[in-house]
């Protein structure tokens, strides 16, 4: 078995992790992204070499045992390290390996660096179409089978997959930045607090129904006057505020009739999102626990890189 240093490289995080003989050691997170490399692609540059540099040191590995240093994400856009383009849906495992871009990036590692390029759908349609960098090799590692796979984060995803292993077609919605922006730079900013983060499930409802009925705008200011005026603790007023941002994401997955859902993705969103869609939905839905959840994108860059012919 090989090992590997892999990296998921987002909008806002970075996350280099050492995996020896298939099983995950050590993995380091750092709080810049590609959208850091829109200013500085230099920082970002010298983020990544240091955390490998680093993961190796407190692991004792030397360079020479590590066979690729693995990456997809944000990483292969305009604002990473080496902007590889979209390859277009439906895509398969076996499209995704033949379509890897191998190289060295001597200002980082002498080890070569192998990137996992991104998707788009439809673009040929502006209505419809859409991309992504690194949710493709979350879904490889969370497969399940024929299905609607919503990916919780900073750009969530609703991918439409079928029993071949195949992304279809999917949706981006700017959920996690929507969140993480509105909670800190209006008005909201006094009423939301993201590290207290309970849920309360009355509350979800509450903003998603009321959300519904009179969209998203007029909704938000209403966190504030559950605050302000009415006096809701705050697991109430977060809780309102999370059902009003999940609406149009719930709508655009109901629009698509799905008869079994997985969700993944981050745990503060994926709670929420399986409230609303029990609530709503008569699909059968999967909720994949925190611990696989983390390491999808892990295990599908590994499966990406190792597929075979013999497998096709």
């Amino acid at each position: 078995m090989a090992n590997y240093i892999t990296i998921d490289g987002g909008t806002t995080n970075t996350r280099i992790r050492l995996v020896i003989e298939n099983k995950c050691v050590d993995m380091l997170k750092f709080d810049i992204g590609a959208r850091n490399g829109i200013d500085n692609r230099k920082n970002l540059i010298q983020t990544i070499k240091q955390g490998i540099d680093e993961i190796l040191k407190r692991n004792n590995m030397p360079e020479l045992k590590i066979e690729r240093i693995l990456a997809s994400g944000m990483i292969t856009s305009e604002f990473g390290l080496i902007n590889l383009p979209h390859i277009a849906a439906p895509v398969s495992i076996a499209d995704l390996h033949d379509n890897l871009c191998e190289t060295i990036i001597e200002e980082i590692s002498p080890i070569p660096f192998v990137f996992v390029p991104g998707v788009k759908c439809h673009c040929d349609n502006f209505e419809s179409s859409d991309v992504m960098r690194g949710e493709e090799t979350e879904f490889i590692g969370l497969f399940r089978g024929e299905g609607i796979y919503v990916l919780p984060g900073s750009h969530s995803k609703i991918i439409s997959a079928d029993k071949e292993q195949r992304i279809v077609e999917f949706n981006t919605m700017l959920t996690g930045e929507m969140i993480a922006a509105l909670s800190q730079n209006t008005i909201l900013k006094d009423s939301i607090n993201l590290k207290d983060t309970k849920l309360d499930h009355n509350f979800i409802l509450k903003g998603y129904a009321f959300c519904k009925q009179n969209g998203v705008n007029y909704s938000l200011f209403k966190v504030r006057i559950l605050d302000a005026i009415f006096a809701r603790n705050k697991s109430e007023v977060y809780s309102f505020y999370i059902g009003v941002v999940l609406c149009d994401e719930i709508e655009q997955i109901l629009k698509k009739n799905p008869k079994r859902i997985v969700i993944g993705g981050q745990n503060k969103i994926k709670q929420a999102m399986t409230v609303l869609l029990k609530e709503v939905s008569f699909a059968e839905i999967e909720i994949i626990d925190d611990a696989q959840a983390e390491q999808a994108t892990n295990n599908g860059i590994i499966k990406i890189y190792e597929y075979s012919n013999n497998e096709r």
